[in-house]
Order: structure tokens, then C-alpha cells, then sequence
């Protein structure tokens, strides 16, 4: 069963009419094989759905225009069965608003020695056709993922796969609403930014919303919505049972709930998949918002504190990308430091870490919360699951657009933090926090971030690419004087 039914990818094969009807007629069946087989295969999340053969400028054409305004259709495979002259393909390329991945592959495997001839030549030369078919993507600066292999082979399905995944991810930011509960945290500013550049570049609008606007939708909230919340809490997290025996506890609890359920009512209602808050502005709400807005990441809303709006988009776009993966994905903050034998980093935040990166059955808790607000606020308090993991951060540099991304491996805690009221993940950053503070620090990243055990390194690079966005890594291989001269060449670049 594929993740993203409601999407699909176009596979259009590329031919000509050089070789007469019964190669096309060769090719055409050959094609639809491809497709079937590459659907049969767990590793593709995204169907695909065979187009046909396309053998003029006119073919071509048509099936770009068709492409661009079918919906469902985020992106192309494309794929030169034989020969295909490329001047072919330029009027169509031209016109082209979807990605486009470039499979260099053929319908045979092995060669079949004793019997070849020049009809097979010709019938079974993608490694002709599709060097022309590289070039006009070149010749016309088309970014496009490349992946070369036999369309059988399980890497070739997992690369294909991780385009897809981005292919999905982009086509989700450019119908995303974030919605703004108050401004940016004063005086901050990483988490501010063009909003107009950003739409015109991703897609997704940022809009404002009054919190009067959210408070009357938290007060709407009915009792049956709250008592169905509180049920959920008791199903899915371990819940202490003095927490609804003592009445203090218990009111906070349901006023917290009222909170999820009133966000959660209002976004729905302005079609808005993120949002941001900020503690010094929660005029008409009780608290801000703990347990609620975990919920909601969880959910699979996107998030960013203090008005973080470029990480709430992310943070959305990449738990579509990453749906069907193991490990989740979360609003993160690189909070602390452990300099010993093996130097890490506690992430956390205040409150809102997603539980889809537990390690375990997270607790729900209140505890004093002192930040812009001194109330008691209920919280899911777990670590973070022990395993590789990306943390990733979009920035804007006024002229573009950065992401900086950071490989890293997630440990579990060497000894229990009875006292730390937060959910929290510790990681090793790759190649070591040395390097990889600098690193992040020199590209100008963020100390909010996104991360995630479940979208991958190759998956990001290639949304990346598809908006034309710079991207630079820090993983094992980042040494820091390479790293600083590639933020140089891009600066050019870009």
C-alpha cells in the first residue's frame, strides 16, 4: 500500500519515430512493465502512472501541459527507452512547473550475448538516448535528480523513493497556511524574515491571527471534546492518578485540553497545517500552550516558538515527507552542553517537543512553568529515541534562502534526569561538536531547528534542489576551513 495516495507521480518514456511501429509498439509495452513492477516495490511511497511514449515536440509538449494542472501530480519520472533528439523536448521542459527526476535506466539487464543484434541495439539504447535527454537539462538549467540503475534494483527504488518523498514534501508547501499567534519574540532575529520572498519561493502563506480570534475558539470548546482528550491522554501516555483524583490537578489538565481542542479547531477552520505562538503574548489564554501543542505536532501540525514561522513550515513539510518512516519528527532547540569524554548536545525547549520521537511511552506531567507566564502547565516528558537523525535549519539571508542541515547520532541518557520537567533528545553531532557548532554557527543557523529520524539526508537535498534553494551539510566528512569556502562559492552562486 502506497503512503500518498492522493498523489502521484507521471512516468512519461521518451522515443521517436525513427525505429518504425513495433519498436514503439515494443517500447510502449516495455514501459507500462516498468511501471507496474516499480509499483509492486514497498520501498515507493508515492504511485505511479504510466503516460505513455512520447515521440514529438507536439507529445511533449501536451504532456507537461497536462502535468501542470492535474493536482494529484507532483512530479515526473522520465525515462529514454531509445533514442529521443532533445530538441524535442525543449518547448515542453520550458513550460514545466513540476519536478522532474531523470531515471537512466533500461529494460534488460544483462546483455543477451549470443543473439544481439542491431534491431536490439536500437530498441534498448538508453544509454544513448538518455545522454541526450542530459544535456537539454543542462543546456536549459533545469535542476533535476538523476538516479542510474536497473529499474528492478531495491537502491534504485530506495533512491527514487527518497524524490518522491520530496517531490510530495514541496508540492505540501506550496498549499501550506501557517497561522501567527502573536509576533516574533522581541528583539530576536533569526526567527524573523521575509514572508513575500518566502511565498514566492516555497509556496506557503504566513498570516496573522488575532489571539482574540483563538480565544473565543478555545472558550467554544465543548466538555465532551474535553472529556474525549482526556480519554486519549489516559490511553496514550502514563498518567499519574493523582492527576485527576486531586481537583487542582485535574482542572489543569482540562483547561489544557480545552486549549488542544480550541487550536486545534481554529486551524482547521482557516486551513492552516502551522502555526507559531510566542509566551509574551497569551492575552485571553489561560497558559501557553504545553501538552496542546505537542498534541498537535504529533498530529502532524507543524510548530515554531516565539513566531518561528520559517520553522513551522518545516517542521509541516517534513512530517508529510517523512509519513510512513520510522522515528518522528520534531520542533527542537540545541539547549545545552555536555563537554566530557564524549562532548553532546540536550535539545529541548520549554515545552514542545513532539512525542512521535519518544523512546519510550512518554509521562504526562505539570510542573511550574515560569516564562512569560508562572502557571502550572501539563507536559509530555520523555527522551528522545537513541538512533541517527537530521537537524535541520531554514534561514534567510535577505538576498535567499539557506538550509543548514546536521547529521547527528541520538543517544539515550547515560544517567536519569529526575529534575528536568522537559522532553529532551541527546545527540552526538557529526563530525563532533566542535566542528559542527562552528559549522552551524558560521552558516548563520538557527538555535531552533527540526529534527528528525525519519526524512533523510538524501530527501532534503533533493527539495532542496527542486525549489533552488542553498543547502550545506555538516556531517562526518565537514572539515571547517572546506566548509567556510563553500560558504563562500555559494554566496557567489547564489
Amino acid at each position: 500500500m502506497k503512503i500518498f495516495n492522493q498523489q502521484t507521480i507521471w512516468f512519461v518514456t521518451g522515443s521517436q519515430h525513427l525505429y518504425g511501429p513495433a519498436v514503439l509498439q515494443q517500447v510502449a509495452k516495455d514501459s507500462a512493465h516498468i511501471v507496474v513492477g516499480l509499483n509492486a516495490s514497498t520501498e515507493l511511497s508515492t504511485p505511479l502512472v504510466d503516460k505513455g511514449t512520447v515521440t514529438t515536440a507536439a507529445e511533449i509538449l501536451e504532456v507537461c501541459r497536462a502535468a501542470n494542472n492535474d493536482k494529484a501530480c507532483v512530479g515526473l519520472v522520465l525515462w529514454m527507452h531509445t533514442f529521443s533528439p532533445a530538441k524535442m523536448w525543449i518547448a515542453g521542459l520550458g513550460e514545466l512547473n513540476k519536478p522532474f527526476l531523470h531515471l537512466h535506466t533500461q529494460f534488460n539487464a544483462a546483455l543477451p550475448w549470443d543473439s544481439i543484434d542491431m534491431d536490439f541495439m536500437n530498441l534498448n539504447q538508453s544509454a544513448h538516448g538518455c545522454r541526450e535527454f542530459g544535456f537539454i537539462g543542462s543546456r536549459m538549467n533545469i535542476e533535476r535528480k538523476v538516479v542510474v540503475g536497473h529499474w528492478q534494483d531495491a537502491r534504485v527504488h530506495r533512491e527514487v523513493d527518497q524524490w518522491c518523498r520530496a517531490a510530495v514534501g514541496v508540492a505540501a508547501g506550496r498549499t501550506l497556511k501557517v497561522a501567527r499567534f502573536g509576533d516574533n519574540m522581541r528583539q530576536v532575529a533569526v526567527t524573523e524574515g521575509n514572508k513575500v520572498s518566502a511565498q514566492i519561493q516555497f509556496g506557503y502563506e504566513v498570516n496573522g491571527y488575532s489571539l482574540g480570534e483563538l480565544t473565543e475558539a478555545v472558550n467554544a470548546v465543548s466538555n465532551a471534546d474535553i472529556d474525549a482528550l482526556i480519554d486519549e491522554y489516559l490511553t496514550h501516555y502514563q498518567v499519574a492518578p493523582e492527576m485527576l483524583s486531586d481537583p487542582a490537578q485535574r482542572n489543569i489538565l482540562l483547561r489544557e485540553a480545552r486549549l488542544e481542542a480550541g487550536i486545534e479547531s481554529f486551524l482547521t477552520s482557516v486551513g492552516a497545517e502551522a502555526f507559531t505562538n510566542s509566551f509574551e503574548d497569551l492575552t485571553g489564554l489561560s497558559n501557553l500552550p504545553g501538552l496542546a501543542t505537542q498534541r498537535l505536532m504529533e498530529k502532524g501540525f507543524g510548530f515554531g516558538g516565539e513566531g518561528d514561522w520559517k520553522t513551522a513550515a518545516m517542521l509541516r513539510i517534513m512530517k508529510v515527507m517523512g509519513q510512513g518512516k520510522a522515528g518522528g519528527t520534531s520542533f527542537m532547540e540545541d539547549y545545552t552542553y555536555h563537554f566530557g569524554t564524549r562532548n553532546q548536545v540536550l535539545g529541548a525547549h520549554m515545552l514542545e517537543v513532539c512525542p512521535s520521537i519518544a523512546a519510550a511511552k512518554p509521562r504526562l506531567e505539570i510542573h511550574r512553568h515560569t516564562i512569560g507566564c508562572n502557571c502550572d502547565i501539563p507536559r509530555l516528558i520523555f527522551s528522545g529515541q537513541a538512533g541517527a537523525a537530521v537537524n535541520v535549519s531554514v534561514i534567510d539571508l535577505g538576498s535567499r534562502y539557506r538550509m543548514v542541515v546536521n547529521q547527528v547520532d541520538t543517544v539515550s541518557p547515560p544517567e536519569a534526569l529526575p529534575h528536568l520537567p522537559v522532553a529532551h533528545a541527546l545527540w552526538e553531532p557529526q563530525p563532533n561538536l566542535g566542528v559542527a557548532a562552528a559549522a552551524w554557527i558560521h552558516a548563520g543557523a538557527a538555535h531552533h531547528s527540526v529534527y528528525s529520524q525519519s526524512v533523510s539526508l538524501e530527501s532534503l537535498s533533493d527539495y532542496a534542489e527542486i525549489l533552488g534553494m542553498e543547502m550545506v551539510v555538516i556531517d562526518s566528512a565537514t572539515q571547517l576551513r572546506q566548509f567556510k569556502q563553500e560558504l563562500r562559492n555559494n554566496a557567489v552562486y547564489f
